[in-house]
């Protein structure tokens, strides 16, 4: 898979604003559908402890690891804490509100609170953005901290100097590396329209690049 590629790399932290769509906001209200090999209930806590090949959905939200707790608050409020199998990352994927586009991102631990509406990524993390099936935009750190009200998230990279934290095969320095995608022309707004110049002294019309190269998706 290629895709346009600006690539920045930084040493502390990097917080990006993506286009106004946020998550799908109807998430947070749909039951939680989950399924594992074994499960164990704590009706007093309201708290459920889902082990062994967890796969479990809410909305659009897919989730998937080696061990998915889930507690609830008096006001019905979820909280889920999803943690993966030793040397494996656990994955998280959600729509975006009014846009086919998705969000979706894989890390050690996958923190999710239902009531911030808040999804936090932890140890070897890493957030993907698709177009429909196109990867547009992807990042890796430590910890990456995703706002779905505001569709914003943040990254930071090693923790109190120890890069071993966040280093992986593809990261070994254990900083936070992004690559964005400019936006396409579909996307972008309308111009008004305007009969084209003719003759002599009339610009030669633009024509788009061919991509960059990029790699394929890890």
């Amino acid at each position: 898979m290629t895709f346009p590629l600006l690539s920045l790399v930084m040493a502390v932290s990097l917080v990006v604003a993506a286009p106004a769509a946020w998550a799908e906001k109807a998430d947070r209200d749909k039951p939680m559908n989950v399924e594992s090999d074994a499960l164990r209930y704590d009706d007093l806590r309201q708290t459920s402890v889902f082990t062994g090949q967890v796969v479990a959905t809410k909305g659009t939200i897919v989730i998937r690891g080696a061990r998915l707790e889930v507690r609830q608050d008096p006001e019905g409020f979820q909280f889920g804490v999803v943690t993966s199998e030793p040397g494996r990352r656990a994955f998280w994927r959600q729509k975006r509100e009014g846009v086919e586009e998705y969000i979706e991102g894989e890390a050690e631990t996958i923190e999710y609170d239902g009531r911030a509406d808040r999804v936090k990524f932890i140890g070897r993390a890493e957030l993907r953005r698709f177009r429909g099936t196109v990867l547009a935009d992807e990042t890796q750190g430590s910890l990456i901290t995703y706002e779905n009200t505001t569709d914003m998230f943040t990254v930071n990279g090693q923790v109190a100097g120890d890069r071993r934290a966040s280093a992986s095969a593809t990261n070994p320095g254990g900083r936070v590396r992004t690559v964005l995608s400019p936006r396409t022309a579909t996307s972008a707004p309308a111009a008004p329209a305007s009969a084209p110049a003719s003759g002599p002294g009339a610009p030669a019309a633009l024509r788009p690049t061919p991509r960059l190269g990029g790699g394929d998706r890890p």
